[in-house]
């Protein structure tokens, strides 16, 4: 994955009660970030089945752009208030595309 595209796929899952401050607390991170050079999309979801579950789906052009924007100050504020927030770590996965693009 040293080369080309990577997807992004994080998961939060916020303590009860916690839905709305998480929901608004990511929300807040979404105009600084794509505002950023290299995101091509950071976009947010919150789940059909359990409320408590969000989903960030971004696309970076590198995985050197991505490890800029984890290092971004406003991205660490938001992870050092996640305990408050949430009932487990931010699960992160890392994707790289292997079919053609859809069209």
């Amino acid at each position: 994955m040293a080369h080309g595209k990577v997807t992004v796929v994080a998961t939060f899952k916020a303590k009860a009660g916690m839905e709305e401050t998480v929901r608004e607390a990511i929300q807040a991170l979404i105009p600084p970030t794509r505002a950023e050079s290299g995101c091509i999309n950071y976009d947010l979801h919150q789940s059909t089945e359990d409320p408590s579950i969000f989903m960030l789906y971004e696309n970076w052009v590198s995985k050197k752009v991505l490890d800029e924007h984890l290092a971004m100050p406003y991205l660490k504020d938001f992870l050092g208030k996640a305990d408050g927030m949430l009932r487990a770590p931010v699960d992160i996965a890392l994707w790289q595309m292997i079919s053609e693009p859809s069209k």
